[in-house]
Order: C-alpha cells, then sequence, then structure tokens
C-alpha cells in the first residue's frame, strides 16, 4: 500500500481547506455536502453525538454561527488512493482554548472524497495540552 501519495495528499488538502474556509463562513451547503451522505456517517462533536448524515445537517443548521478558529497544526496522512485521515490542532479566537479534530475522508465512486467520520473536542479551560511528537512533516 502506498503511504502519502502526494497527489493524494494534494487532493485531501484541498477538501479540508474548502472545509475550513466553509465552517469561517457558516457555509452549512458545502459543509453538508464535503461529508457522506449516508446512515453510516458519524460525526462526534465538542457537545453532540451524531450518528447519520440526517442527524449532522440538522444540528448544522441549529447552529448559529461557527466560533472562529486559527490553525495550529495541520496533519495529514493517505492510506493508498481512496481514504486519508486529517488532523487538526486550532485555537478558537479571543478564547485561548485549543481544539483538536479529527477526520476520516473516503474518495466514494461517483463522489470524490467526502468525509465519512469525524471527531472534534476542546481542552479544558487553562489546559495547553502536551504535544508529544516528533516534528511536522
Amino acid at each position: 500500500m502506498l503511504i502519502d501519495d502526494p497527489a493524494v495528499l494534494a487532493e485531501v488538502r484541498e477538501v479540508f481547506d474548502r472545509y475550513e474556509a466553509a465552517l469561517m463562513a457558516n457555509d452549512t451547503a458545502v459543509l453538508d455536502h464535503i461529508f457522506w451522505e449516508d446512515a453510516r456517517t458519524v460525526r462526534f462533536g465538542i457537545t453532540e453525538i451524531l450518528y447519520g448524515h440526517a442527524a449532522i445537517r440538522a444540528f448544522r443548521a441549529s447552529v448559529g454561527k461557527y466560533a472562529q478558529r486559527v490553525q495550529r497544526q495541520v496533519r495529514i496522512t493517505a492510506f493508498g488512493h481512496d481514504l486519508a485521515c486529517t488532523h487538526l490542532e486550532y485555537e478558537r479566537v479571543g478564547t485561548g482554548l485549543i481544539g483538536r479534530e479529527t477526520k476520516v475522508m473516503a474518495r466514494l465512486p461517483g463522489l470524490g472524497w467526502r468525509v465519512v467520520s469525524a471527531h472534534v473536542s476542546l481542552l479544558g479551560q487553562g489546559d495547553p495540552g502536551r504535544v508529544m511528537a516528533g516534528p511536522a512533516r
């Protein structure tokens, strides 16, 4: 299996960046489109547990505006040509809160890259987190 094919990483990064731009603009149509429209899609958020695209779409419709955030670190790993994981460490603007977001993305026939699973969490107030890893690639 080819890991981190540069072409695949570039494709996934484009979707990742499009998602981030849509999140900051509160463009729920784009956010909904990037998630796999299937009952098996899962999103665990900071305050919500969502099973299925319909639940994710309903949650997004209920959010007034997403908190602005600044990316601190992004890591993407591609496994073959059709599966990738994205990892984002971010800081919520004006709060000092540190968040983490992981997405599993799959290239689906006729659809292209879609998020099939996501998990978002925040560290506790004043908790800087512990980074115990080597340098970013």
